[in-house]
């Protein structure tokens, strides 16, 4: 027997199982060490926050994620949902959908988290319960155009946000004393975090689950899901949206938002020389209310 040749071909066979475990492991964005606690015994309550316009997808996603978390050591739901309005009056959402909120911001439970959807512009009275409701949850969380809505606040002055890719530009001229991070998944600051958008808010709330219940709980929810996405374990994974697109003549983009125009049936407007073309008469008006921010803001993006 040749015991020399013999633990060299096992010492090889060890080492041929391991390689591809560490590869994985290397490949796999470290897990953040900001968890959150969850109680003991109730479930978390989370709040989805609506009004006219709500965007379906911003809230409807992380509603299935907080919904299909299964934890082992617990027989009831993890999360408690509801959803709140400033008033019990029907909201109408985007597409058509009506929904009758289940709380006003009158009587809604007091929330350890709370989505904030794209919608429509908020009350004084629905900031106010933004910023009170805040000062007690684990995560105040804002998805898609959301974000201006929790920036209304004043909670993120100060600190860093990210919103929907093509609201980049506004998001910068309104809130000047926020950093906009452009090519962020999401932005995670203290119990305030922001995500880009739409499907976004998907990978927003499986990190809130991680946070919660650790990445084997989020993973296998993603799993159920049969959500294949992986941009809730990389906050940086948005990068194709860290520079912003070139409006040229043969492709022109609107200044406000950043969208396919076709300037054949587009509505338009001159400044200093130069044409804009615009998705709507609604994003005329708001760059002719203050064309020069606009055009400082668009300079070099431009051909």
């Amino acid at each position: 027997m040749n015991t020399r040749s013999d633990f060299k071909q096992a010492l090889l066979t060890i080492l041929a199982l391991l390689v591809p475990v560490a590869i994985f492991i290397a490949a796999t964005p470290i897990e953040k060490t900001n968890s959150l606690k969850p109680p003991a015994k109730d479930p978390i309550p989370v709040a989805f926050l609506i009004s006219d316009g709500a965007v379906v997808i911003d809230f409807c996603g992380p509603w299935e994620v907080f919904q299909d978390v299964n934890v082992p050591t617990r027989q009831d739901m993890p999360f408690r949902l509801y959803t709140v309005a400033e008033t019990k009056k029907p909201i109408r959402t985007s597409g058509g959908m009506q929904i009758v909120p289940d709380y006003t911001i009158a009587n809604a439970p007091a929330p350890k988290v709370i989505v904030i959807p794209a919608q429509s512009e908020p009350s004084p009275a629905v900031l106010d319960w933004i910023r009170k409701s805040s000062k007690t949850t684990d995560v105040t969380m804002s998805v898609c155009t959301g974000a201006f809505v929790l920036a209304k606040t004043g909670l993120l002055d100060g600190k860093s946000a990210t919103t929907f890719h093509s609201a980049f530009t506004s998001f910068e001229m309104q809130f000047p004393k926020i950093q906009l991070k452009r090519g962020a998944r999401f932005v995670e600051n203290g119990n305030l975090a922001t995500s880009g958008g739409l499907s976004s808010g998907i990978d927003l709330a499986l990190r809130v689950v991680e946070r919660y219940y650790g990445r084997e709980v989020a993973a296998k929810t993603a799993y159920n899901m049969e959500y294949q996405g992986q941009g809730w374990m990389d906050a940086n994974s948005n990068n194709v949206y860290a520079v912003a697109p070139v409006s040229t003549a043969e492709h022109p983009l609107c200044p406000v938002c950043g969208m396919d125009v076709d300037p054949k049936i587009a509505p338009k407007s001159v400044f200093n020389g130069t044409t804009y073309y615009f998705c709507s008469d609604d994003d005329k008006k708001t760059f002719d209310a203050a064309p020069d921010k606009f055009a400082n803001a668009t300079a070099g993006k431009i051909q």
